[in-house]
């Protein structure tokens, strides 16, 4: 029987258990990335099991246990396991970041079961070839800020790499500043993450692309493969003194990208209206939708 004691904290040294695993059930959701979680340690406290095929992930943020369904081979009674434990010591959502196919399966089993829709967590995905040549009227107002900054700006693009990591550091640590990342506790904690991702950048097997203008780092974007046909990206930084400068990184991204990936996961927005303005105006191809499941419900229709 499934118990708390069996979860370990996510450690750097996990990452072949987790690398085997996705091999043969890739993630669908970004936060169940092996850099994500790794890298937002501090911020959500990520665990998680090995049974038979499958992995089961269990965060504590501010406190409050939440469990995942299991990644791997549906197994029903190990479901149960996992709703149980959710219920035991979990908060009032307790079971979450389950995705629709993974929704769909668990109605089978538990046609009762009430499932709510937590959008503020949906991942954004988008075709690689539209981030890369912009086409069509939609993106046209894109197109303008884009062809504006080119104007304005001569600048060229490179792999981060060993020999430029100290100078990506140091523009990430200008962008904190710009930021003021240290006012709250998520841009505070995303710091966290980033410089962690950058310590480990190629333990992680994470690839970047930066642009320089007069020689300076002032934009740079951190992505890896997800699953065989898309990419995510991690990251996304630039400078507020150029206009437009994300659109080209976004875009210079996108053109490495395409020829390995049809689809590019640019993640959640976490409920940032600004965030998701700008998710948006980009056009999602569909959007990877996850669900909640209220302690109550659980209690009343399967334990």
């Amino acid at each position: 029987m499934l118990s708390f004691d069996d979860f370990k904290r996510i450690a750097l040294d996990d990452k072949p258990v987790f690398d085997k695993h996705y091999e043969k059930y890739p993630p669908v959701h970004s936060d169940n990335l092996f850099t994500t979680m790794i890298s937002w340690m501090e911020y959500s406290n990520y665990h998680y099991v090995v049974v038979d095929e499958n992995i089961v992930i269990m965060t504590q943020l501010n406190n409050k246990i939440r469990l995942r369904p299991p990644s791997g081979r549906q197994n029903r009674e190990l479901l149960k396991q996992v709703l149980s434990l959710a219920v035991e010591k979990g908060s009032d959502e307790p079971f979450g970041v389950v995705n629709v196919k993974m929704k769909e399966w668990i109605e089978k089993e538990f046609p009762k079961l009430k499932f709510l829709e937590h959008r503020d967590y949906f991942d954004y995905v988008y075709l690689a070839s539209d981030l890369a040549n912009l086409p069509g009227s939609g993106y046209s107002k894109i197109r303008n800020r884009l062809n504006k900054f080119k104007k304005n700006h001569a600048y060229s693009t490179e792999a981060i790499s060993e020999e430029n990591m100290d100078e990506v550091n140091k523009f990430l640590k200008r962008w904190c500043l710009w930021k003021d990342c240290d006012s709250d506790v998520v841009p505070a904690n995303e710091k966290k993450a980033i410089f962690y991702s950058m310590a480990h950048f190629f333990d992680l097997g994470l690839s970047g692309l930066l642009i320089r203008i007069s020689r300076n780092i002032e934009a740079l974007a951190v992505y890896e493969k997800m699953s065989p046909d898309t990419a995510v990206v991690h990251y996304e930084k630039g400078s507020p003194y150029f206009d437009g400068i994300y659109k080209a990184i976004n875009m210079e991204t996108a053109k490495i990208l395409q020829k390995d990936f049809k689809f590019i996961n640019r993640e959640e927005d976490m409920g940032i209206p600004g965030l998701r303005h700008a998710k948006m105006s980009y056009r999602p191809h569909h959007m990877v939708e996850v669900f909640h499941v209220k302690k109550e419900e659980i209690v009343k229709n399967i334990l």
